[in-house]
């Protein structure tokens, strides 16, 4: 399976969708530009670097924003450029895996749907006369997710060990707050294109 993440043509899709969404910068400083300006050959040193297992990600810079309607604010790690990209590949294979086991009328985060759908929903609902609507969240959600229970599930649908040593290496990844570095015991790192398709979604079965 680790060969369908460094299969090129997938890191290659998976370039041209992180270079789209711009972002930020991570501890490397490495801008999107400055990567789309060695664009093949950071590919080429990233194919190189997975298939011989010598690639390691780098720490995630934490930044702080505000929370909508209120005065605090919510971490949000900052991957560099190149974790990026290899999460995006990695997703390109995990995702199809999971997605299929997920409930039908589950839009979070999954390819081809969105909000727009939820909402189709709730209009059809709303229709057969349902009066009721349930907000509910979970409060540090991302921050509390026990790793190996979350490994655990993963390895259930993955049987590859170089896949699963890149998974712990993404669920291990360092913090770095201003001078600041540490690894979390637990939770995922928030900000990482990894996290919400496939860490959220394998996990929310560890909290019925």
């Amino acid at each position: 399976m680790i060969d369908k993440v460094y299969q090129p043509m997938n890191l290659l899709l998976a370039s041209i969708s992180v270079l789209d969404n711009k972002g930020a910068a991570g501890v490397d400083q490495q801008t999107v530009e400055n990567f789309q300006a060695q664009h093949l050959d950071e590919l080429r040193r990233l194919e190189e670097d997975l298939r011989t297992e010598s690639y390691r990600p780098q720490a995630v810079r934490r930044v702080w924003i505000p929370k909508p309607g209120s005065t605090e604010k919510r971490p949000l790690g900052i991957p560099t450029v190149r974790d990026r990209v290899v999460q995006t590949a990695l997703l390109h294979v995990l995702e199809p895996i999971f997605d299929v086991t997920f409930a039908e009328h589950s839009y979070g985060f999954r390819h081809g749907r969105g909000c727009h759908h939820a909402l189709e929903r709730i209009e059809t609902l709303l229709q057969q006369g349902y009066v009721y609507i349930v907000d509910a969240d979970l409060k540090s959600y991302f921050d509390t997710i026990p790793k190996e229970r979350l490994l655990a599930r993963v390895r259930e649908k993955v049987s590859d060990s170089r896949v699963l040593r890149l998974l712990t290496m993404f669920l291990d990844q360092g913090v770095m707050d201003g001078l600041e570095e540490w690894t979390p015991e637990k939770g995922t790192p928030q900000g990482a294109v990894i996290t919400p398709p496939t860490m959220l979604r394998t996990c929310s079965v560890l909290r019925q």
